[in-house]
């Protein structure tokens, strides 16, 4: 071969070269890239191309698809009660992808999950359509709709949790909205959609997960763990050497009070009646870093997987030791999610066992082979048993002989533990308080429920008449009677 035939053949081997690597580069190394980018509509096509499986609540679908005749979506996503299931579901749409458990669990729902390969296989053969697996919940319809039904008009949200098992019984979030408004991509879905987004109350907002909010006093159980983990209380009973005034470290500004009697309160008193300068003064005495230790034993600093992402809620790391006094009675830079309360009640309330939190029971197949069943698991204990106890009878005098009182259920075999909140916010404090209100419902058989609620803003509801006790322990009843009710 004559030398420019050689280079020429040199050339365009490395041409074919080149192109064989750019070929395995796209189809190998960019292929999850590609797939879903958003402008590859062959995935969105091929997601509605059939019916998606459906999420399971108390063996009942809350979703399903309905064949929309269109030449490129075929089926399109609706949901049995949109708003009060959304924060569960999240929303699976033609124009705007699909978020929450829809998102995570997407391979299942349409049946392009490798573990469905075998199903996929078998339809080939058979001639049957392709389907999607379902997703089976550990929600309860019952407490979920005490939940959604107790927040009415009001914005907030409600978490109950089982405390053995960590089991997500109700996840609800007001104002909500209806996903099958924009689960098609006509004009009337983008309408719906836009609306959504410009509406300034966020009603796409899973408050329950992803809003975090100043605890205020229901901050106070993670305080008085953190006192009796440490030693710096072992009767919950005795005085607890508080001066009144008690004055804020490093400050000169004297803590107030809001109930009377809080001089020299038992740590017992103290939560009853809800008295800030007992706690400042046991968190300044802890310290911050035991402190830090002990929110974190509960969850605080970190991101929570149900599978869904919660917010990771907050207790400052850096702080002094005056904003460390604040922190402890819920204000300060302290700020948590609902779930993160439902966790400190389920744990206290499963004597000092937190299980992790999980909303998802199992996965099955189009023909209800079990892909994956979730087991419970400990996630860490961060109290003893015999200190969840004594704090357990401290919750139980609150609800009995204190400012829970609208939370009790008056059952016989029942005890009912509760603390309340009244969290201000905003500069100088403001801004219209959030309610609060955590509890756990107890038999002789142990917690099947725990519940954090949080009333964000309660339209018609005066400044003065905000409180934890009025407003959102009427709705943790609700839920914890709807829970015990679902299992007699």
């Amino acid at each position: 071969m004559n030398k420019p035939l050689r280079r020429v053949a040199i050339f365009c081997g490395l041409l074919v070269l080149a192109l064989l690597i750019r070929d395995n580069w796209i189809q190998y190394v960019r292929a999850d890239e590609l797939n879903s980018h958003p402008r590859n509509k062959r995935v969105t096509i091929e997601r509605y191309a059939n019916e998606r499986g459906n999420i399971i609540v108390d063996g009942k679908p809350i979703t399903g698809s309905v064949d929309s005749q269109d030449p490129y979506y075929r089926f399109k996503r609706t949901y049995t009660d949109g708003p009060m299931w959304a924060p569960v579901t999240g929303y699976a749409s033609q124009a705007y992808d699909a978020n929450q458990i829809e998102k995570i669990e997407d391979g299942i729902l349409t049946g392009n999950d490798d573990r469905l390969f075998f199903d996929r296989t078998l339809a080939m053969f058979t001639g049957d359509k392709k389907k999607g697996g379902n997703v089976v919940t550990t929600l309860s319809s019952a407490a979920q709709k005490a939940a959604f039904k107790g927040l009415g008009s009001k914005t907030g949200a409600v978490v109950a949790i089982e405390p053995r098992t960590g089991k997500i019984l109700a996840l609800a979030s007001t104002p909500s909205y209806d996903p099958s408004s924009f689960a098609g991509y006509s004009s009337k879905d983008e309408k719906a959609w836009v609306a959504l987004e410009e509406d300034k109350n966020k009603p796409k907002q899973n408050r329950a997960l992803r809003e975090i909010y100043p605890p205020g006093s229901v901050f106070k159980v993670v305080t008085a763990a953190a006192a009796l983990e440490h030693g710096k209380v072992t009767d919950i009973n005795a005085a607890t050497d508080t001066p009144e005034p008690y004055k804020i470290p490093l400050s000169t500004v004297p803590m107030k009070n809001h109930a009377g009697g809080c001089e020299n309160a038992s740590l017992n008193e103290a939560l009853r009646i809800s008295c800030n300068s007992v706690f400042a003064k046991l968190g300044d005495q802890v310290g911050r870093d035991a402190m830090v230790e002990t929110a974190e034993k509960f969850g605080f600093n970190a991101e929570q997987f149900t599978p869904v992402r919660s917010a990771a809620s907050v207790y400052d790391k850096k702080m002094d030791r005056g904003g460390n006094a604040l922190s402890s009675i819920g204000q300060f830079n302290t700020a948590t999610t609902p779930l993160q309360m439902a966790m400190v009640t389920a744990a206290i309330a499963n004597d000092g066992k937190l299980m992790k939190p999980y909303m998802i029971d199992k996965l099955v197949a189009p023909n209800l082979d079990v892909i994956k069943q979730n087991e419970p698991e400990e996630m860490s204990r961060p109290l003893s048993a015999q200190n969840a106890q004594l704090i357990q009878a401290m919750m139980e005098n609150v609800v009995e002989n204190g400012t829970g009182g609208k939370a009790d259920l008056n059952t016989d075999g029942v005890k009912v533990g509760g603390k309340t909140g009244t969290a201000q916010h905003g500069e100088k404090n403001a801004k219209r308080p959030y309610a609060w209100f955590i509890s756990y419902a107890k038999t002789d058989q142990g917690s099947p429920v725990a519940v954090a609620v949080i009333v964000e803003d309660s339209a018609g509801t005066s400044r003065e008449d905000i409180s934890g006790g009025g407003l959102a322990a009427p709705i943790a009843k609700a839920v914890m009677k709807a829970v015990l009710k679902n299992r007699s």
